[in-house]
């Protein structure tokens, strides 16, 4: 009972200040957009467009507003998620990043499995064979992929496994054959699956191979480093040393022991590697041709579609903000002194 109201207090305390980063970075966003363009109106409207145009886009957006309104109007749009009308597409805002943003969940979502599964192991046979020719040939790897660029690992994907060897599709979600399955959660290979149409299923697979390996390979360095750190540390502490001594089998306390110390630290850093994947798939998802919240912010870009970008600036800072969130709350149930902690210094 101590730990759970301990846990809870704790809890409450990162739910609060969650929200008040995300006010704090809605209030910053606003302020930089205002900055960096004192006229958004006639930036939106372009550089033919009739006075009216202007003024009811100025009207839309209360522009002409003082700036403490018009900061009020803005953050009751993001969180009330009435965006307003994209003036490129016509559409709504909030209808068009919720028809992107389970694609690049999709997409993010088996990045990070790949690379926390390659991360955890790579980084552990690093750790146990330390100052080795395999420690030197793992962090020589995991080093090397971590300082590549997404653009040039993304054009060195599609040039081997794509034109090169012709394996693998070279861009979109899924054959432009097929039709698409019933929409019952947005991620494509999910509702393949369960509509049980294994063409779509196959086909969103072999289309995802690409993508997700790019984000996974370049990001995977970071788990590997953690764990590695991790099973260095608790490799010879005193707790594995007893073990031993009480005759418990190497390959016991290196998995009871050892690995398990070792997945605190590394599950922890995969939380929040989601948020750090979100940013990246900007650059893999327009250079792959893959639908999500990446090419939409690269095209609003290239469109001067400011309406848009704002919105989803704040959508990517969320996802970080949220994907830190959830690092606290995991490491905090995986190592519960954290919580005490907390308390403790409180009282």
């Amino acid at each position: 009972m101590v730990y759970l109201r301990d846990f809870l207090s704790f809890l409450g305390k990162r739910v609060l200040a969650t929200i008040a980063i995300m006010f704090g970075v809605v209030i910053i966003v606003f302020l930089i957009s205002h900055v960096l363009n004192p006229d958004p109106a006639a930036l939106w409207a372009g550089a033919k467009a009739r006075v009216t145009t202007v003024a009811a886009i100025e009207a839309q957006y209360h522009l002409k507003d003082p700036l403490l309104v018009q900061l009020y109007y803005f953050i009751i749009s993001i969180f009330s998620g009435n965006l307003g009308t994209d003036p490129v597409t016509g559409q709504s805002i909030s209808s068009e990043i919720w028809s992107y943003a389970p694609n690049t969940v999709e997409l993010v979502l088996a990045a990070l499995l790949v690379t926390v599964i390659m991360g955890i192991l790579l980084g552990y046979v690093a750790g146990m064979h330390f100052s080795t020719k395999i420690d030197s040939l793992i962090r020589v790897i995991y080093l090397g992929t971590w300082a590549t660029p997404y653009y040039l690992g993304a054009i060195a994907a599609i040039l081997i496994f794509a034109v090169a060897i012709p394996i693998l599709p070279s861009g979109g979600m899924y054959s432009l054959t097929l039709n698409p399955p019933h929409h019952y959660t947005g991620i494509f290979v999910l509702d393949s699956l369960v509509a049980l149409n294994w063409a779509d299923f196959v086909s969103g697979i072999q289309h995802l191979i690409l993508p997700s390996l790019v984000l996974a390979l370049l990001d995977f360095g970071i788990i590997t480093r953690v764990t590695r750190s991790s099973v260095l540390d608790v490799r010879w502490s005193t707790h594995v040393k007893s073990a031993r001594a009480r005759g418990v089998p190497d390959d016991e306390a290196n998995r009871r022991h050892i690995l398990r110390n070792g997945l605190i630290d590394a599950t922890t850093v995969s939380a929040v590697m989601f948020g750090w994947m979100l940013s990246g798939t900007v650059i893999v998802e327009e250079i792959f041709n893959w639908p999500g919240i990446g090419q939409f912010a690269y095209n609003s870009i290239l469109s001067y579609d400011y309406p848009v970008l704002v919105p989803v600036v704040i959508f990517f800072t969320f996802g970080v903000i949220i994907a830190n969130f959830g690092a606290d709350v995991i490491y905090s149930v995986l190592d519960p002194r954290i919580a005490l902690g907390s308390a403790s210094s409180q009282g």
